[in-house]
Order: structure tokens, then sequence, then C-alpha cells
């Protein structure tokens, strides 16, 4: 039996499953003190809870968020721990996989639940997420140039492949912000919502990913993330792989069962 995610508790996250939609968990940083900034126990803390999500049969999708008492999603890194790190210190502290890596490969789908400023680290970590959903009036942006240095956990590779080059480029040679209309408008996120219909749609869309088969979606997701680290034809022959692979397993007999009785299908992830 897995670990149940539920069961978990810890200082800076809170955690609940099934509390909004059916087998969709919600990981939310509680550090309001610091706008949800990235320190090490929030690293650490994180990478717990992902895995935990990830082996929790109870749980199929995944929304991050920050805490409602912030005012963000996540503000940035916590800078207070880069003041006395030399270089070796901070090879040491980028060692992967870091949080980025693991939302990034997690096997269910994660969605970020912008609700607030997601500067920074905090940007890069909605990047390395499937689907991102900005409330009205979030910041958004990597103003590390700001401080004499570059992003550096994925945003001059995921940020790119999200807006396009020259788009990143303004973004990260400037450290200028964008506002969440604008975030949408060159593909940083995929939707904006208003304050009082944010949870509704979120929901409503996580809900209807946990509906699906745990085997596709895990399949699906992993199809779609290698279409931009493959070339074609490699992805190509990958996805076709991958859709063979679904033949083997009981869910595809229960969908187009269910299909063909004119029922909703009752999936088991086997």
């Amino acid at each position: 039996m897995s670990e149940s995610l539920a069961a978990q508790s810890y200082d800076l996250l809170s955690v609940t499953v099934g509390d909004h939609a059916d087998r969709v968990a919600t990981i939310a940083i509680e550090r309001p003190d610091a706008r949800n900034a990235l320190n090490e126990q929030v690293r650490t803390e994180l990478k717990d809870a992902f895995a935990t999500a990830a082996a929790d049969d109870a749980v199929r999708v995944l929304v991050l968020t920050g805490g409602d008492g912030s005012g963000a999603f996540v503000a940035g890194a916590d800078v207070t721990e880069f003041r006395e790190r030399d270089l070796v210190e901070q090879r040491e502290a980028s060692e992967m996989p870091r949080i980025y890596e693991t939302a990034d490969e997690l096997s269910i789908p994660v969605i970020a639940r912008i609700n607030g400023h997601a500067l920074g680290g905090g940007c890069e970590l909605a990047q390395a997420c499937d689907v991102r959903i900005a409330q009205e009036g979030a910041k958004l942006g990597q103003p590390e140039i700001n401080l004499g240095l570059i992003p550096g956990g994925g945003g001059t590779q995921r940020l790119p492949r999200l807006v396009g080059e020259g788009q990143a480029m303004r973004l990260i040679l400037s450290g200028e912000l964008v506002d969440a209309t604008e975030a949408a408008e060159i593909g940083l996120v995929d939707e904006v919502c208003e304050a009082d219909a944010i949870d509704e749609r979120v929901y409503d869309l996580a809900g209807a990913m946990a509906e699906k088969s745990p085997v596709a979606l895990e399949l699906a997701k992993s199809a779609v993330r290698e279409s931009s680290r493959m070339g074609l034809d490699a992805g190509l022959e990958y996805e076709s792989e991958l859709f063979v692979q679904l033949f083997a397993t009981d869910d595809k007999d229960e969908g187009i069962e269910a299909f063909l009785d004119g029922r909703d299908p009752e999936f088991s992830g086997e």
C-alpha cells in the first residue's frame, strides 16, 4: 500500500487530498512572512511531498499553490541564503535533482495555481509544472539579473520553450516583470482567472484529469513533455510506443467498453 499524502505533516506546507475534487491533492507553500520564498526547508519539504503524492494511490492530479495568506505563489529564492555562499557551496546546493526537476518529472499531472507573484525561482517552479493558471494581478518574471545573477532553476531553458527565445531574452536580460494577462499573451501561463473564479477553474480542470486512467495520464504527460526534447521522428516513435503499451492495460479495455456501452468509464489504473 502506498504512503498517504493526507497523513503527512509539514512545517512550511499544507496538504489536502480530495477537498476540492476527487483524487486531486493540493500542496500549498505556507511561508507568508517571506512571501513563500524558497529556502532549503521549503525545498526539502516540497521534494518529500511531491514524491509522496506520486506514490499515493488516492492522488491522480496535484495542484501546487501558495498559501492564501501569503499574497504570493512563490516570490523567489530566499536571497539571504545566497549572501555567504561561495562557488563550492552553491554547486552543492544546485545538485540535481532539485525541486524543479522533481516537479517536472512527476508521473502525475501538476497544475500551478498561481495565486500571486511568481518571481525568480517561483517562476521557474511554475514553468516546471504541466499547466499554469494565474490569478489576475499576479506578476511573473526572472529578476535575477538585478542581483548580478542569471536564472538557475531552469529559466534559461524552460522559458524559451514556452514563450520563444526573443521574449525569454527580454524577460531574463532586463529583469522585467509581466502581469498575468501579458504572461498569458506570450504563453508563460495558460489561463488567467479573476480571484473569485480561480478555484473553480483549477479544480474543474484537475478533476477532469483525475477521472482519466492514471496509466494513460502518465504516458500522455511523458509523450508531450518529450516533444520539446526530441526531434520529430524520435518523438513520433516514442509516442507510438507509448500508445501501443496502453493496449496491455485493463484501463484501455474499460475505456473502450464504456464508450461502446454509452457509460462513464471506471478506471482502475491497471
